[in-house]
């Protein structure tokens, strides 16, 4: 049969499922923005950068005209699929961008699964979550006609596809009752502790799962997952922890909410809390090989998020064994458990943190909290359980057996 999925980062979400339709023989199309990935198997169709939104345009319709010119990209190259009698038995697609907005206008028969990421609601648990930045009127109103695109974009698809069950509460019950709950899945087998590994600091020094290595990891760091939390926490943790070395791995861009008056949230927070020198690393974005390295050498890994989306290292961190103390924000709540695979800490209070982390370092019971930590994602995120699942959810969609 013949899959055709929509991304404009490939490979996203779709990664193992994509790969795997192929590897069982299925015509597999893949349409992004990237022109720099590729999956075996997998025919990659690129389409152009679309043209910028006009400036004339009212504030609160960019994101709606940047989500159209996304579309109209797609069904583009959709109509060069046609011509060649591509026809997809399946269609699934990110909404984020404005790519599914008009696939099923090019391919009415074809059933179309949703990737329910998260719906952003003016009075939503992001939204509403940081009492510093309460919501005002006009971001309001802004957030719900920008968030239009995602209206449209549920409302033709056949099924939706969420990641968590707490990522599926976040959409209208209209949306909601046709979204199913099927996480990506995590490689076990590559995503496990490693305890020979090692990590190379910039300055030769060779650290190993003998040093105590507090780590920090997001893809850029920013208020979202926490990150001037953890930056005041610091100081109170490494003067209780005189051996302690702080590995912190992300980048300087903005992926979710707003930047910080024009400067890296890194810099900025810098300038506000003094640290010993040489014993806080920051690492950038590094391979994926690297950054298992740094999970495997981890003493305590501190995960702090807003409601939202939660993130694939605290999955991996997990699957790796790693000791964790995570914020008991809601999203978090459906896989960690306090004292069982992990400790929990505030996300608000960098002085609470600094003590939970203190605290935990001396916790009686590491090893139990690391295997239970493995042992959630192996007995419930593993990949061969989530293909399964996605499989099934394939079958829903379109009635034949994939």
């Amino acid at each position: 049969m013949r899959a055709l999925f929509v991304h404009r980062n490939m490979p996203g979400q779709f990664k193992h499922i994509a790969r795997y339709l192929a590897e069982r023989g299925h015509q597999v199309a893949f349409i992004t923005r990237r022109d720099d990935r590729e999956l075996k198997g997998v025919v990659r169709l690129t389409y152009p950068a679309t043209r910028e939104v006009k400036k004339e345009t009212h504030p609160y319709l960019r994101s709606v005209e940047d989500a159209v010119l996304h579309g109209q990209a797609v069904v583009r190259v959709c109509q060069q699929l046609e011509a060649k009698g591509f026809i997809p038995d399946l269609m699934v697609g990110h909404p984020g961008w404005g790519e599914t907005l008009f696939l099923k206008d090019i391919f009415p028969k074809s059933p179309l699964i949703s990737y329910s990421e998260y719906f952003f609601e003016p009075d939503g648990p992001m939204t509403s979550f940081d009492p510093e930045k309460p919501q005002t009127l006009n971001g309001a109103c802004h957030l719900r006609i920008s968030n239009s695109h995602l209206h449209i974009a549920h409302s033709i698809a056949d099924l939706g596809w969420s990641a968590t069950e707490w990522q599926r509460s976040t959409y209208p019950e209209w949306a909601r009752k046709n979204i199913r709950t099927v996480f990506d899945g995590i490689d076990v087998e590559h995503v496990k502790r490693n305890p020979n590994a090692s990590f190379t600091l910039d300055d030769g020094r060779v650290l190993t799962k003998d040093d105590e290595v507090i780590t920090y990891v997001a893809r850029n760091l920013e208020p979202v997952r926490g990150f001037p939390t953890f930056m005041r926490a610091l100081p109170a943790i490494l003067k209780g922890r005189p051996n302690a070395t702080v590995l912190v791995m992300g980048g300087d861009e903005v992926s979710y909410g707003v930047g910080g008056s024009n400067t890296k949230w890194r810099e900025k927070m810098l300038e506000e809390v003094e640290l010993p020198e040489g014993r806080v690393h920051f690492l950038g974005q590094r391979t994926y090989g690297e950054y298992l390295s740094v999970l495997s050498i981890s003493s305590l890994h501190l995960y702090l998020t807003y409601p939202f989306v939660l993130s694939w290292s605290l999955m991996e961190a997990l699957s790796m064994g790693c000791f964790i103390v995570a914020s008991n924000t809601t999203p978090v709540l459906e896989v960690v458990r306090d004292k069982e695979n992990g400790l929990f800490t505030d996300f608000f209070d960098p002085a609470k943190v600094a003590d939970d982390v203190l605290a935990a370092m001396e916790y009686p019971d590491k090893q139990r909290l690391r295997d239970n930590a493995r042992a959630t994602i192996v007995d419930n995120y593993a990949l061969p359980l989530c293909l399964e699942k996605q499989l099934g959810l394939f079958r829903e969609a379109t009635g034949k057996d994939w």
